[in-house]
């Protein structure tokens, strides 16, 4: 995989747990670093989504696409969460018009 390179300053713990984690997993430090991020940021942006459905700032639709999941998948995350659905008459419109384009 070719990206563009970056640089940053890590603290020596940091290091030695991607070094660890590399280990483990048989593959190379920056291997390890790329996958770490990108379970960081989908870490990041669930709970993006899951604080903006709370605040009402979004739809459960919306929600699932900052996110990066499913319809499904978000709804699992505000059970696991324990945020109360939200009700909204606008969106109900929303979803029936993606469930049918799906069909």
């Amino acid at each position: 995989m070719r990206g563009e390179p970056i640089s940053a300053r890590l603290p020596e713990s940091v290091v030695g747990e991607i070094e660890a984690i590399a280990g483990a997993e048989k593959t190379d430090r920056s291997i390890a670093m790329r996958k770490l991020l990108e379970m960081g940021i989908q870490g990041w942006k669930k709970k993006e989504a899951l604080a903006s459905y709370r605040e009402g700032k979004v739809t459960l639709w919306k929600a699932a696409e900052i996110a990066g999941v499913s319809l499904r998948e978000m709804m699992d995350l505000i059970k696991e969460a324990k945020v109360p659905y939200q009700h909204d008459t606008d969106a109900l419109g929303e979803y029936v018009e993606r469930i049918l384009k799906g069909l």
